[in-house]
């Protein structure tokens, strides 16, 4: 989202982001590094946002990085790793104290961009990998955490769904890594990684706050500049399959409800004029508590436990969530189905429309609100290359009609039906 008062410039290896702004007292800076999404990669990738932000050259044990942080008014700092589209991307975020609101001498900014410099660039290390106990450690929280995932029936569910849904695709490789890749991997196989990353992702660096680019661009020149040339990066165009036929998948786990998630292909991607009338569609169809969803699956129908849908603008799908009772399944199959022939009827009022604009609306204003929150909003648009200011998109979204909506709902394809049920039978 490009607002009135955002600076970027083009650094020495970065694009550099300024948002300046007197409604924090903190300053919030996010660094994003950006990969194509690949399975050869990702386990790498899911790995280092953990062991990166635990230990540095200059403070080599967790509890001495964490102690430097207090040190600076309870300098916060987090990093993961996500999907976005068929891209991977790391995020490190820090919140720090503005220096104007300090007596202090010598700039609090300056120490806490130093101290993230120095995550990214020089973590702790042993000969030619990481430190040995951070990795080990952090290499066995991956390993629970992958393994966890069939505990929590959603989740797994999900990424089932995503497994027959997107086979072949690189949307399909599993955002947390593989457990095949992982067990194998080497301290030293992963900081052969991290050194490759480090000099070939593209990256771009936020900054949020009661700040002047005069006085961010001098702090970022002199400890994020890298050797790398940011015109080799290109924009990652995700893959718009054809639907070629519907499919239906039923597997069988010891468990008591049921999960039916259903993916569509929307064949409308982030900032596309179709994007507007998609999130109207959504907010009608399970967006919200007030949808077609959740009022005729869940409410009318005490069908599901849950019922909703979501959808993913840099890959083009549409998703369906619920959890059912097994004996369930065809009915709440078929009554899924038809609230999205009912949008494509014209089945809805226009107070419908309106109250789904309205509420993504709020929604966007609510996040913008939030600096991490209108970072991510800012990234989404820099990944697909399209910017529009915040009263442009409200306008945007404005605009759209009932008979766009009903357009958009046409062009939706079914694709994938997946249900994850008990092993006793149940209604399949």
């Amino acid at each position: 989202m490009k607002t009135a008062k955002q600076i970027t410039e083009d650094k020495r290896g970065f694009r550099l982001h300024v948002l300046p702004t007197n409604k924090y007292k903190t300053v919030s800076i996010v660094v994003k590094w950006k990969a194509p999404l690949e399975k050869e990669t990702i386990t790498k990738r899911s790995l280092l946002p953990s062991i990166m932000q635990k230990a540095t050259e200059r403070y080599p044990t967790s509890r001495q990085l964490q102690g430097a942080l207090e040190d600076l008014y309870g300098t916060a700092l987090s990093a993961d790793a996500a999907k976005k589209g068929e891209n991977h991307v790391l995020s490190f975020r820090m919140e720090v104290v503005n220096d104007r609101y300090l007596k202090e001498e010598g700039s609090i900014l300056e120490k806490a961009v130093r101290i993230l410099s120095e995550v990214l660039y020089q973590p702790e290390r042993e000969g030619e990998g990481f430190s040995s106990s951070i990795f080990e450690r952090e290499k066995e929280t991956l390993t629970q955490r992958i393994h966890s995932v069939k505990d929590d029936k959603m989740s797994y569910a999900n990424i089932r769904l995503m497994d027959h849904m997107c086979e072949g695709e690189a949307y399909g490789v599993h955002a947390q890594g593989h457990l095949e890749e992982l067990e194998p991997l080497t301290n030293e196989q992963l900081f052969s990684y991290y050194k490759k990353m480090i000099q070939e992702d593209e990256m771009d660096v936020y900054v949020t706050g009661d700040v002047s680019k005069e006085s961010i661009e001098p702090l970022f020149d002199e400890f994020f500049s890298r050797d790398a040339d940011l015109s080799s990066h290109h924009r990652t165009q995700a893959t718009d399959k054809q639907v070629d036929g519907s499919r239906e998948i039923i597997e069988r786990e010891e468990m008591s409800q049921g999960k039916l998630h259903i993916g569509f292909r929307t064949h409308t991607f982030f900032g596309e004029d179709d994007y507007y009338p998609l999130q109207v569609f959504n907010g009608i169809f399970g967006g919200f508590p007030s949808s077609k969803l959740f009022m005729n699956v869940r409410e009318k129908h005490s069908l599901a436990y849950y019922a909703a849908s979501r959808f993913e603008s840099h890959k083009g799908l549409l998703f369906v969530f619920s959890g059912i009772d097994p004996n369930d399944y065809r009915q709440a199959k078929t009554i899924i189905l038809d609230q999205k022939k009912a949008i494509e009827n014209g089945e809805f009022s226009e107070e419908e429309v309106e109250e789904s604009k309205q509420q993504i609306i709020h929604q966007l204003k609510e996040t913008m609100e939030h600096p991490y929150g209108l970072i991510e909003i800012l990234y989404h648009q820099q990944l697909s290359g399209k910017e529009i200011d915040a009263d442009e998109l409200f306008r945007r979204l404005e605009q759209v009609t009932s008979s766009d909506v009903i357009r958009l709902a046409k062009k939706i394809e079914l694709d994938t039906i997946y249900f994850l049920t008990s092993t006793e039978k149940g209604d399949s």
